[in-house]
C-alpha cells in the first residue's frame, strides 16, 4: 500500500516557477545599484532651511555688493581717457614690471624650496614649512618693518650691503621687488610643493635606474610632471605682487615714478581724485577675476 509522504517539517518547500523573492528587510541596498553608485552625486531635495539659507544670502551679499559698488560708480564715459592718464599708466607700467620681476625671483628660489620641502627629510622639516607661509598671515606693514631692519641702511644685511657694495634697497624700484616678492613667494611654494606631492616619483625612479643624474631627472621628469603646479602658483604670486600694499610703501616708500604701485596709487588717488581710484581698482579687480576665472579648475572641482 503506498502512502504519500507528507512534506518534512525541517525542509521548506521550494518555491514555484512563478514565485518572486521578497526583500529582506535588513539587507541593505546594493552598492552598485543606481542610489549607491560610485561617482554618482546624491542631491539632496526637500524645502532647503532658512535657517542656513538666510546666513548664505548675507554672506554673498556682504562680498559681492561692495565690488557691485565699485562697478556702479564707476566712471564709464570717461574710464578710457583716465586710464591713459600719464599718472596712471604710470603706476600700471610699475607695477606689471615689479610683479612680473619678483614673480622671476620667486620662481628662481621658491621651486627649489618647495622641492626641498617635498623631496628630502631633514630635522626641523616642519619648522621650515611654518617660517615659510609665515608671510601669508603676517601683516604686511609687519613684514615692509622686518625688510627694513634686515635690509635698512641700518639693518642687520644692509649696512654691509652698502659698505661694500654701494647697494642701498629701501625707497627705491628693487625694494618694491623685495616686497613684493617677500609677500608672493610662499603662494608659489604652496602650489608647487602640493604639485610635487601629488606627483607619481616612480617616473623619476625609471629615469634614476636608467643613469639620469639628479639634475636631469629633476630637469626632464620632475619639472613636466609639476608644471601645472609651477604655472598656478607663478600666476597667484603674480597677482599678489600686483596687489601688494602694506609691505611696499613701509619699504620702499610711495614716490610716483620710482615705487608708486596701482595699489599705492589707489592710497594716494582716493585724497585728491577718487574717479582716479576708482579706475585703477576697476584694473586690479578685472586681474583678479581673471586670475581666479583661469584657476577654477584647479580650486573648484565641480562636475
Amino acid at each position: 500500500m503506498t502512502s504519500s509522504a507528507s512534506p518534512s517539517p525541517d525542509r521548506a518547500p521550494s518555491p514555484g516557477p512563478d514565485h518572486v523573492p521578497s526583500p529582506s528587510p535588513d539587507r541593505a541596498p546594493s552598492p552598485g545599484g543606481p542610489a549607491g553608485r560610485r561617482g554618482s552625486p546624491r542631491r539632496v531635495t526637500g524645502r532647503l532651511p532658512w535657517m542656513l539659507l538666510v546666513p548664505a544670502v548675507l554672506g554673498l551679499a556682504f562680498l559681492v555688493l561692495p565690488l557691485a559698488g565699485l562697478l556702479v560708480r564707476a566712471p564709464w564715459p570717461t574710464l578710457l581717457q583716465r586710464l591713459a592718464e600719464p599718472q596712471v599708466l604710470q603706476a600700471l607700467r610699475l607695477s606689471l614690471v615689479t610683479a612680473s620681476i619678483a614673480t622671476a625671483v620667486c620662481l628662481v628660489l621658491g621651486v627649489p624650496l618647495a622641492w626641498l620641502l617635498a623631496r628630502v627629510s631633514f630635522p626641523g622639516r616642519r619648522l621650515v614649512r611654518a617660517l615659510v607661509t609665515v608671510p601669508l598671515v603676517l601683516p604686511p606693514v609687519v613684514g615692509g618693518v622686518a625688510l627694513l631692519l634686515l635690509l635698512g641702511r641700518r639693518g642687520l644685511l644692509g649696512q654691509w650691503l652698502e659698505s661694500t657694495f654701494g647697494l642701498t634697497l629701501p625707497f627705491t624700484t628693487a625694494g618694491v621687488v623685495v616686497a613684493e616678492a617677500f609677500v608672493a613667494m610662499p603662494f608659489l611654494v604652496i602650489s608647487v610643493e602640493g604639485a610635487l606631492r601629488g606627483a607619481d616619483q616612480r617616473f623619476e625612479e625609471a629615469a634614476a635606474t636608467l643613469g639620469a643624474s639628479r639634475w636631469t631627472v629633476f630637469r626632464r621628469v620632475t619639472l613636466p610632471l609639476i608644471m601645472p603646479g609651477i604655472v598656478a602658483g607663478a600666476v597667484l604670486c603674480w597677482a599678489r605682487a600686483l596687489g601688494e600694499f602694506g609691505a611696499t610703501i613701509t619699504f620702499a616708500g610711495n614716490f610716483p615714478g620710482t615705487t608708486q604701485t596701482m595699489p599705492l596709487a589707489v592710497y594716494l588717488a582716493l585724497e585728491t581724485e577718487p574717479e582716479a581710484a576708482i579706475v585703477l581698482s576697476l584694473v586690479l579687480l578685472a586681474v583678479s577675476v581673471i586670475i581666479l576665472a583661469s584657476l577654477r579648475d584647479r580650486w573648484v572641482n565641480t562636475p
